[in-house]
């Protein structure tokens, strides 16, 4: 029994293609609680040290020295409804239906500090989780040979400098150092495997193992009871990148901006580990059909490139109380073709994951409201694509779907040097149907799959809820 399935990181390997809160796919909360409360829309603001995200240019605006602490709590709903998933052998997968896969809260952090180092230069330092996921389906549910659970986290150090050339041009840059870290874990389908290797063709090969398992002592009656067996994984890495900005002020009330962020380069490395010990009750059965396999516990390697996105942003100031904005991101998602990931050191052939995503545009409209000297109310909506081309390409690990983000928002100041920043964003997603199959079935020798097909349908919703803490020293 050539058994392989589904192993390290594909979640990685998916997850990492979205970039901040300005591109669809793992997005995680906002990276900015002041840019939330407009849907992302602020670029050109550039009103606190969070501007160090959107465009570090607008480093050139702030005084003194700035600091912002803020956290992002998300909250999602999801349902899945399975529609007819199967083994590779045509017969459905069985097992249970999953509730409760998605986690009931999850926090992202943010801190950024600027400084204002003379009439031409700033600095800043920023840091915050640019993407994320946290998915625990279970050991039982239908889709269990795509994927029971998955956890992606990334942290991003965002040093950053502008220079403002005169009082109409300002331009920035930053380096970008991104951690990643991610756990993967799916069910292995012994069942499929011995039932394919009971008539036919493998015919042959399951009575050899029958045999064996007699001959060392076990009780090969238990082949027809036997469960799945799992792998676990896991891997993290650091990767380098950059990003660009240019901020133009045409008078005191207009501005426009333009962000790059570059792809970064991963390699993420980490181990592969594989349990066989609960198929069956019987030792022997269990260690016959772990070698039977050909699953080792190994090193594991995917490398890939996030894309790269470029961000064009406007500001105007109506009057001493309204200001309204937009903001339209482009990313480059289609570097994304199909993954390979690798197994050093072992005969185990490459796990081929069918991706291809598409390019994404992200659009937000986005206003403030000075209600008063201490309080100014935001608001803002964005209508932001999936990099997920159709059904046969969406994955288990990512039912990722287009969505439309409804934010609102408010900066009390709380003393002439401190604030705080209030935001709520409701995101409903289109519904995300998923027709996934593994192109490689576990009797073949010279890839790894399980070759399953996972059908079904998501729906889900999520809220963000964001507080932070701006102090000008």
């Amino acid at each position: 029994m050539q058994h392989k399935t589904l192993p390290l990181m594909i979640a990685v390997a998916l997850g990492v293609m979205s970039v901040g809160a300005q591109a669809s796919g793992y997005r995680f909360g906002s990276q900015s609680v002041a840019a939330q409360g407009t849907a992302d829309a602020n670029g050109a603001e550039a009103n606190d040290a969070t501007t160090i995200f959107a465009n570090p240019a607008g480093l050139s605006r702030l005084d003194g020295m700035q600091m912002s602490v803020g956290a992002t709590v998300v909250v999602p709903h999801s349902t899945f409804t399975d529609t007819g998933s199967t083994r590779f052998t045509g017969q459905p997968t069985g097992g249970t239906a999953t509730d409760d896969y998605v986690p009931t809260a999850v926090m992202a952090p943010s801190f950024y500090l600027s400084k204002k180092l003379n009439d031409q230069w700033s600095v800043g330092l920023g840091s915050f989780v640019p993407y994320g996921t946290k998915i625990s389906y279970g050991n039982t549910w239908t889709g269990r040979y795509a994927l029971t659970d998955v956890k992606l986290q990334a942290l991003t150090l965002n040093p950053s400098a502008s220079f403002k050339l005169n009082e109409q041009h300002a331009f920035g840059f930053g380096i970008d150092a991104e951690f990643m870290k991610a756990e993967l874990g799916q069910a292995v389908d012994v069942p499929g495997s011995i039932v394919a290797l009971s008539t036919g063709a493998g015919a042959a090969q399951g009575a050899a193992l029958a045999k064996q398992i007699a001959t060392l002592g076990g009780n090969p009656a238990l082949l027809r009871t036997a469960g799945d067996a799992h792998g676990s994984n896991d891997g993290k890495d650091w990767g380098w990148g950059f990003n660009l900005g240019y901020m133009f002020t045409l008078d005191q009330n207009t501005r426009f901006g333009l962000a790059y962020r570059s792809s970064i380069a991963h390699k993420l490395r980490g181990s592969t580990v594989w349990d066989f010990s609960k198929v069956t009750t019987d030792p022997v059965v269990n260690g016959v059909l772990s070698a039977a396999s050909h699953k080792v516990n190994s090193a594991a390697l995917v490398e890939l490139r996030t894309p790269e996105t470029l961000s064009a942003n406007v500001f105007h100031q109506f009057d001493s109380k309204l200001a309204g904005m937009a903001d339209i991101t482009f990313v480059r998602h289609n570097r994304l073709g199909d993954l390979d990931i690798q197994f050093p050191g072992t005969t185990e052939g490459a796990e081929v994951i069918r991706q291809q995503w598409k390019n994404t545009i992200r659009v937000s409209l986005g206003g403030n409201y000075a209600y008063n000297e201490k309080l100014t109310l935001r608001a803002g909506v964005a209508y932001d694509e999936s990099p997920v081309k159709n059904a046969e390409l969406t994955h288990p690990a990512l039912p990722d779907s287009t969505r439309i983000q409804y934010s609102f928002g408010a900066n009390w100041k709380v003393a002439n040097n401190a604030s705080i920043d209030l935001a709520y964003s409701y995101l409903n997603f289109k519904d995300a149907n998923i027709n996934y199959t593994n192109k490689c079935n576990p009797l073949m020798t010279t890839c790894t799959g399980n070759g399953e097909t996972t059908r079904g349908t998501y729906q889900t919703h999520l809220s963000l809820i964001g507080l932070a803490y701006n102090y000008k020293f």
